[in-house]
């Protein structure tokens, strides 16, 4: 793959990772109420879910949803149930005081993460193109495969921490159970908006 090829590309997926969606708004919302630490796991589970839907189309899955409309039609409705469920799970979360140590973690774990993805259609399309639009054929076909990880991978990184960070710096304004509940009405409610956008 030319470095033209694999900046294109990278631009391409940085943009579709920065942009407001689920995973960045859970990532906001968790880095708030729970600061950066304890949000890793969580921006490690979807990083590792991408990369699992990323290999599923390059090897055939993608196929499968072109071919078969219900599917699509499915991971749709489940996508949208899964995301309506996450914004209630933020809007009645309950107060926790970041500076207060000894609290369980209560963040999404890292298996929650992934397993989002297999039903985040921004995550779908991103994959979907990247290799539909990037992917090389013949024998550079598993090396092309091989950068367009990488890059994605990088991108999901850089563009995690960024929503991460800009959540765990919120998170400095919450320290009033009222504050708190009004950031994640706001999170929740944004997260539940995000289902509309899959009907588009």
């Amino acid at each position: 793959m030319e470095l033209s090829l694999f900046l294109s590309l990278f631009g391409f997926l940085w943009v579709a990772a920065i942009t407001p969606g689920p995973n960045n708004m859970l990532l906001t919302t968790s880095g708030a109420n729970f600061g950066f630490v304890r949000t890793i796991p969580l921006m490690l589970g979807i990083m590792f879910g991408m990369q699992i839907m990323l290999l599923l189309i390059a090897f055939g899955v993608g196929n499968l949803i072109i071919l078969y409309p219900a599917l699509h039609m499915f991971l749709k409705i489940a996508g949208s149930a899964y995301l309506l469920w996450l914004a209630w799970k933020i809007t009645t979360a309950a107060y926790e005081s970041l500076e207060v140590k000894e609290h369980p973690e209560k963040t999404l774990p890292l298996w929650q993460g992934a397993v989002l993805q297999l039903v985040n259609p921004k995550a779908w399309l991103m994959s979907l193109g990247a290799v539909a639009s990037f992917s090389l054929s013949g024998k550079a076909y598993i090396t092309s495969i091989a950068r367009i990880s990488l890059a994605m991978f990088l991108v999901n990184l850089i563009a995690g921490c960024i929503w991460l960070a800009f959540g765990t710096v919120i998170g400095r304004w919450l320290h009033s159970p009222r504050a708190w509940r009004q950031f994640n009405l706001i999170m929740g409610l944004l997260t539940a908006l995000s289902v509309v956008f899959i009907w588009l």
